[in-house]
Formats: structure tokens, C-alpha cells, sequence
């Protein structure tokens, strides 16, 4: 059985999965960021000073990386925390990073005395600070029993996905092209409803209860009726998540050369956003490149 637990950033959804764990384990967590460090110490979670001092004698290590890259340089890099790791340890990743890659990192953890728990999740900080969270797994059966203790704090869901690190960031791929489809279809959705004058809560209220209803439509539409409101929405998903993700299916369709079209055109929309300096605003304010402005009202 798990006990202690390293959770590697502290930031939207390392915090709240921190919080989360110590209702049950002994939790030290590490960010770069002291007031997050502070935030950390208030609710349980005992904050270290460094990375390696985290992760030194705990069973399992949570960390959340933008790409492989990162996660290769965090644990063999600079920061070398695949040496202070301690034998039959697991590192979780729960990051969408794409499966390039991943079998090396497993590998040359593997031969650390560590493994690999390929865990990439869903869900937002909210869910994530309730155990509401959706994770897909690729994992050795072994290893995963390791972290399955953890991993069912953390998940309503968990779903086993193969036995492999690198299923999971593959159902994930799969879960992102989804979920950004979703997303820009619900943009275009109410913004066309706002061009043809309908009133934009009565309007969204009737889709998402028929059959054009969706989660995303539900939890990102009113979020992208407040996207022209001063400050915008509350930000729970970066738009340039959605950048880098639809990156990673567009890559992975390349790759099996499978053509993905209305994922193409989505993550056209998020690019577009980018450029126009709504990266770091929520996901819903796609919206805003479709229709730059609401309609008078």
C-alpha cells in the first residue's frame, strides 16, 4: 500500500490532486512558486525544497510535464530525479504529452529499479479536488497495483487502457481530438445562435437538454457566453492546451496516415486564437474567433 506520496507542481490541478491525496497519504509537494509552497503547507501537504527532497523515499511520484521532453529532463536532466527515486518506486504521469517516446522513458526508469505509470487524465481542478477525475492507464500489471491506490483517490473513472506506458497517452490522443472538436463545434454553435438574435441562455439550455447536446457544449458554453466580458471567463482549461493537443492528434494521424480533417479545422481555430493573444484565457474563448464581438443586443 502507497503511503507517501510526491506530487511535483503545485499549480491549477497539481494543488488540488495534492489536497485530494492527503485525505488518505502522507503528501510532500515541490513548486518553483513559494506562495504555492504556502498555499501547499496550509491544507496538509508538507512542502519541500527541492524536488529530490520531495521524492526521496516516497512509493509514488505525480508529476505534469507540457511534453516528453520536459518529462525525459525532469527525470534524467538537470533536475535528475530518477536518481533520488527510490527502488520500486512509480512516477504517474498525468499529463497529455503524446506516445512518442514514452516506451524509452519506461525503459530507462525500468532500469532505475522505478517504473512507469502512463495516467494521463481529465477532468479540471474542481473534479480533481473531489476524486472526480477520468484516468486512463497504460501500465505493468505490476507496477499499476503500486499506484492504484493513489490513482483511485484521484479518479470516479479509471480505466485500464493496456499494459503499456504509452496506451494511455494513445486513448488520451484519441479522448483530445474529441474533446477540442467539441469545443470549437460548441463556439460555432452559439455564436451563430447569437447572429441570428436568439437569447444566448435560453439557447443553450435547449441544446444541452436534446439530442445536439454534449459535455463540452454543457460545461464550456456558458463559459463562452461570459468570453466577451471584461476579464473573460474563469480559467479552468488554457486555451493553448488545446494548441498543443490537437498538435499531438494531428501529429499521431500523420504518422498512421489516417486523415483527421475536423480535428485539422479545430485546431486551426485554437492556432488562430493563439495568434491572437487568447492562449493563456479559457478554452471557451474560441468563441471569440469566430465572432471577434457579440451582436447588439
Amino acid at each position: 500500500m502507497t503511503t507517501t506520496v510526491a506530487v511535483i507542481g503545485l499549480g491549477a490541478m497539481g494543488l488540488p490532486m495534492a489536497t485530494r491525496l492527503a485525505e488518505r497519504f502522507e503528501v510532500r509537494g515541490f513548486d518553483i512558486a513559494k506562495e504555492r509552497l504556502d498555499l501547499a503547507a496550509e491544507r496538509g501537504i508538507a512542502p519541500a525544497a527541492s524536488a529530490a527532497e520531495a521524492v526521496a523515499g516516497a512509493q509514488a511520484v505525480l508529476v505534469a510535464v507540457r511534453t516528453g521532453e520536459q518529462l525525459r529532463e525532469l527525470l534524467f536532466g538537470s533536475a535528475g530525479l530518477a536518481e533520488h527515486l527510490d527502488d520500486g518506486a512509480v512516477v504517474i504521469l498525468t499529463s497529455t504529452v503524446g506516445t512518442d517516446g514514452i516506451a524509452e522513458i519506461a525503459d530507462r526508469l525500468e532500469a532505475s529499479g522505478a517504473a512507469l505509470i502512463d495516467a494521463p487524465l481529465s477532468g479540471g481542478p474542481v473534479r480533481a479536488g473531489a476524486g472526480d477525475l477520468l484516468i486512463v492507464v497504460g501500465a505493468e500489471p505490476a507496477a499499476l497495483e503500486t499506484a492504484r491506490p493513489v490513482l483511485e483517490q484521484l479518479a470516479s473513472t479509471l480505466s485500464i487502457v493496456g499494459e503499456r506506458p504509452g496506451d494511455g497517452q494513445a486513448l488520451k490522443t484519441v479522448n483530445q481530438l474529441l474533446c477540442g472538436v467539441h469545443i470549437a463545434a460548441a463556439a460555432e454553435a452559439l455564436a451563430l445562435a447569437d447572429a441570428l438574435g436568439l437569447d444566448r441562455e435560453r439557447t443553450l439550455e435547449a441544446l444541452t437538454a436534446g439530442a445536439a447536446g454534449s459535455f463540452m457544449l454543457g460545461n464550456r458554453g456558458p463559459r463562452a457566453l461570459q468570453a466577451y466580458d471584461e476579464g473573460g471567463a474563469e480559467v479552468l482549461s488554457r486555451l493553448d492546451i488545446f494548441v498543443k493537443d490537437l498538435g499531438i492528434v494531428g501529429a499521431a494521424a500523420r504518422a498512421h496516415h489516417l486523415a483527421a480533417p475536423v480535428a485539422a479545422a479545430a485546431e486551426q481555430l485554437f492556432l488562430l486564437g493563439e495568434a491572437q493573444g487568447l492562449g493563456a484565457l479559457d478554452d471557451s474563448a474560441v468563441i471569440r474567433v469566430v465572432a471577434p464581438s457579440r451582436r447588439s443586443s
